[in-house]
């Protein structure tokens, strides 16, 4: 099944940026979590594994990415 196909519920931080350039998020019935960029919603598709996904969000809130913010 293409990912355009199951009906995804796309998310988004409530910090993004208000014209909505961001990384939006979506839960997939196997349990992934696919990634896409919010300007080119019919481009490319990047699929993680639920480990991953909770590797980077633990280095986020540790700040291991803050120097990218600046």
């Amino acid at each position: 099944m293409h990912l355009n196909e199951q009906n995804l519920i796309w998310r988004k931080a409530s910090a993004s940026n208000p014209t909505g350039n961001c990384v939006e998020l979506a839960k997939l019935t196997s349990g992934e979590v696919a990634m896409r960029n919010s300007r080119f919603p019919e481009g490319a598709v990047i699929v993680y594994t639920r480990a991953e996904i909770a590797a980077f969000l633990d280095g986020a809130r540790a700040g291991e990415f803050d120097d990218m913010a600046v």
